[in-house]
């Protein structure tokens, strides 16, 4: 199903809230069927792109390119969903619009382990082997860059910490959409009752974070990447809204990020929420954002 009538930020929100407060976040199983049922519902594939699914050993993955050009450029990217769900499907309609509103690289859409089936570290010994993969595969990591959303965001920067922790070579840059990077919940945004939140159900957290790191210390960084420290990364470009219990795991990163001199940018959008971006077919500002996202990757692949 394809729709493109912008609609009114306030409605997009009731929507959302209206979906979430009927989501069973308690059961895995549910959230994962619910959330790949909706996406399912509106997914977009299009014909100016080709899709070739693939594995990586014991990992799904699907390439994204446009099909005017074939590129050596990659971005690399985690899905969200709290380590728990999400899945290729579920990301393909946002990868493809990154895709088309970019010029100098392809995506690879990778399916890390999710808990409580594979927790940490299972997801980030995935992610490190989908790089290490392309770069046995003939990819330079000039020519790669790391992204991801909420928790798939950090996956990016604790891959990242890892790739640097371990004297591998670090991507060329990395993008991250409303990054979850704090699994102790110790953000102001979290903590403040009065943060307006529509996508996330913050009762949820302490759960979902549990079944993710079990009994491993959350504050570890590459648990939780705002405790790391971030010397030597590559440039970083990060999108979030002022309108999500995460925004301060985003400003966190940001600030940690800059005293150590990291080139990383962030853009805050007033009153939008968490991965906004995935509402490109009723958010004008989603698009902008997207193309904004697109723009940093080819400014860094050049």
């Amino acid at each position: 199903m394809m729709i493109n009538i912008p609609i009114p930020i306030s409605v997009v929100k009731n929507a959302i809230r209206s979906f979430r407060n009927k989501a069973e976040w308690q059961n895995i199983p549910r959230s994962r069927a619910g959330f790949e049922k909706l996406t399912k519902r509106y997914e977009y594939r299009s014909d100016k792109c080709n899709y070739t699914p693939i594995e990586i050993q014991h990992c799904k993955a699907e390439w994204i390119e446009q099909k005017k050009h074939s590129s050596k450029k990659v971005l690399l990217y985690f899905h969200g969903g709290g380590y728990s769900v999400g899945s290729i499907d579920t990301h393909r309609s946002l990868l493809t619009k990154i895709a088309l509103a970019g010029q100098h690289f392809k995506i690879l859409n990778f399916e890390y382990r999710l808990a409580p089936e594979n927790p940490f570290p299972a997801g980030l010994n995935d992610a490190v082997m989908a790089y290490e993969w392309l770069l046995e595969n003939g990819y330079s990591n000039n020519d790669i860059a790391l992204g991801g959303d909420s928790a798939g965001g950090g996956l990016t920067f604790a891959t990242l910490l890892y790739l640097r922790d371990h004297n591998k070579p670090l991507p060329k840059c990395a993008i991250t959409l409303s990054p979850w990077t704090d699994l102790t919940l110790s953000g102001k945004t979290y903590l403040d009752p009065n943060t307006e939140e529509p996508m996330l159900t913050k009762e949820a957290f302490p759960f979902w974070t549990k079944i993710y790191y079990t009994e491993n210390n959350p504050a570890n960084p590459y648990i939780s990447p705002v405790f790391g420290d971030f010397s030597g990364l590559p440039p970083i470009y990060i999108q979030v809204g002022t309108a999500e219990v995460l925004l301060d795991d985003s400003v966190r990163v940001y600030e940690n990020a800059q005293s150590k001199n990291v080139p990383i940018e962030m853009d805050v959008y007033e009153d939008y929420f968490h991965v906004f971006q995935s509402f490109w077919r009723v958010l004008p500002k989603a698009n902008a954002a997207i193309k904004k996202l697109s723009a940093f990757l080819d400014k860094n692949f050049e």
